[in-house]
This record gives structure tokens, C-alpha cells and sequence, in this order.
């Protein structure tokens, strides 16, 4: 019975304030933002109220009458029912209210603090990293970081099987100059040919497999042993390609792939550092103006023992 006079209570509810709502933008529908700028309620759910100035401030700016009234329907609906539920969880809850509050507070003490140490680490934390302090970091940590895939240093050159110069693509591929492999750049570039450079940089062995006339069943461990150029076709397109570096699985993750991990290790060290420090001189300066007192003692004496020492028999 209860129950069904509570859901007769809300629908009431409900109904009057879309109806008022209607009756408001009825009457202002051409300067519907201009209007809700006062107090009078739009809308009341036991003891709260919203008022068209609550609205007004929700509206989106630059929406036309149409839209804004639309919005407005919409948000005055939600208003009602969201203060219907907590009406209800009140009713139901309210043994738990002391609880509630504590947490809130709690929640609200740790924003204050989570806001302060921010100021302080936005303001004090060095970002700049050298490269003897991630070096540093690295080889002291460097057991820490296993590969757990093959990857692989080089590059693979596509071009069409009918191209007469394969053997100049070759020498320029095989070749270790900065001049040859500026060389290798522009040949491809002048004549469209695929060309993935990851000479200076990582990349995991089945994605460099993917370049390549592969297939996904095989295994392909023994081109990593081979030295020098190598060499693939299919039915278009030959294919060179060499292997300069190799790190399996198991083996320690590659500095360059490392250096974004390590410079968050970093700046939260730092982080952590600047928040201690500044705690200590918080604690330091309170203790100092005599704004900070123990009640208890910094040492509790064991069981059975007796400060006034030995007693005579």
C-alpha cells in the first residue's frame, strides 16, 4: 500500500512539473535563456526545489528556443526522477547516514589533498630527463624487463619483379653508409618502391614477417641466423630485405623501447620525493610554532615493567 502511494506521489510529481514546464515555455518560448534567470521553482520533489535559475545555468549557450526547450523538458525530467531516488535511498538508508557522511568527508578530505599535492608537484617536479639518468636507471633495472617475443632491427625493400637494377637496390641495401642509404631513400621514393626502414629501431619480428611473402603456419627463425641481404618473390613483386639486430624472447627489453617507461618511473620518483619534502616541512614548521601536540607517548612501556625500578622485599 505504501509502496503504491509513494509511486502515485511521484508520477504527481512528475506530471506537475513537465506541465508547469510547458506553461513556462508556452509563454517564452522566443526568449526561452532570457527567461530563466530568477528563482521562481520550476519543479519541487519533498523539500528541494529547482529553480529556473538552476536551469537557466544547465542550458547550453547558443541553442535556439527549439532546442533549449527540448533540453529543458529533458533535464527538469531527470531533476524529478533523480531527486525521487534519493528521497527514496534516505528513507531506506537512513541508519547508514552517519556512514554515508563519514565517507564523504573522507572522499572529500582526500580531493583537498590529492588538489594540494598537485600544486606542489605541478610547481617543484623537474620534467627534464637526461640521458646518463635513463641510462642510469636502466642498467640498474634492466633484469627487470624481459621480451616475451622476438623482435628485430631492418628493412625491407618491395619493388616489381621486372625491375632491371635489382642488383644496384642490392648493393645500396647491403651497404652500411649514410650516403648509400640516403641513396636507397631516393631510388625508392623516385620510383614508388615500398621501403620500411626499422634500421634504427625496433619492431616485432612477426610484424617485420608481415612486409614479407610470408605465411602465418611457417617458421621463420632461420632467416634471423643469416647475415647480409635476403631475398623473397611472389607473383609481382620481389622483395630484399636484411636483418642488422636480434632480441629474442627472454632477453632484456632494448633501452630505446624502454625510455617512455622510464622517464614515468622517473617523474614519479620525483613526484613521490616532492611530496614527502613537502609534508616534512609542513610537519617541521607546525611542530616549530607549537601548532601540533601528542597526547600519547612516543614509547609505551612493556608489560610488566616497572619505571621506579627495583622494589626492596
Amino acid at each position: 500500500m505504501h509502496l503504491r502511494i509513494m509511486c502515485k506521489n511521484r508520477r504527481h510529481i512528475l506530471r506537475t512539473a513537465l506541465l508547469w514546464l510547458s506553461v513556462v515555455l508556452l509563454a517564452s518560448c522566443r526568449e526561452l535563456p532570457r527567461y530563466f534567470a530568477g528563482d521562481r521553482p520550476l519543479a519541487r520533489v519533498g523539500e528541494r526545489e529547482l529553480s529556473d535559475r538552476e536551469l537557466h545555468q544547465a542550458l547550453s549557450t547558443g541553442l535556439n528556443p527549439a532546442d533549449s526547450a527540448a533540453y529543458a523538458r529533458v533535464y527538469i525530467d531527470r531533476w524529478v526522477r533523480k531527486q525521487l531516488k534519493l528521497q527514496e535511498a534516505e528513507q531506506l538508508f537512513s541508519s547508514d547516514e552517519a556512514d554515508i557522511d563519514r565517507m564523504v568527508e573522507e572522499y572529500r578530505q582526500s580531493l583537498l589533498i590529492r588538489k594540494l599535492e598537485q600544486f606542489y608537484v605541478d610547481r617543484l617536479v623537474d620534467t627534464t630527463y637526461t640521458e646518463e639518468e635513463i641510462a642510469a636507471y636502466y642498467n640498474a633495472h634492466a633484469a627487470d624487463f624481459k621480451l616475451d617475443r622476438t623482435i628485430v632491427q631492418g628493412t625491407v625493400v618491395r619493388f616489381p619483379k621486372e625491375y632491371r637494377q635489382q642488383r644496384r637496390l642490392r648493393e645500396l641495401l647491403a651497404s652500411n653508409s649514410g650516403t648509400q642509404r640516403q641513396d636507397l631513400h631516393d631510388l625508392c621514393l623516385k620510383h614508388e618502391f615500398g621501403l620500411n626502414d626499422y634500421a634504427a629501431e625496433w619492431i616485432d619480428y612477426d610484424d617485420f614477417l608481415s612486409l614479407l611473402p610470408t605465411v602465418r603456419s611457417q617458421n621463420y627463425d632461420a632467416l634471423l641466423a643469416k647475415p647480409g641481404v635476403q631475398e623473397m618473390t611472389d607473383n609481382r613483386s620481389g622483395y630484399l630485405f636484411r636483418i642488422d639486430a636480434v632480441r629474442r624472447a627472454g632477453e632484456p627489453v632494448p633501452l630505446e623501447r624502454l625510455r617512455p617507461t622510464i622517464r614515468r618511473v622517473l617523474f614519479n620518483q620525483r613526484q613521490q620525493q616532492v611530496i614527502r619534502e613537502h609534508e616534512e616541512s609542513l610537519y617541521r614548521h607546525a611542530a616549530e610554532e607549537d601548532e601540533v601536540r601528542l597526547f600519547v607517548d612516543a614509547e609505551e612501556p612493556e608489560d610488566g615493567a616497572d619505571d621506579a625500578g627495583p622494589q626492596p622485599e
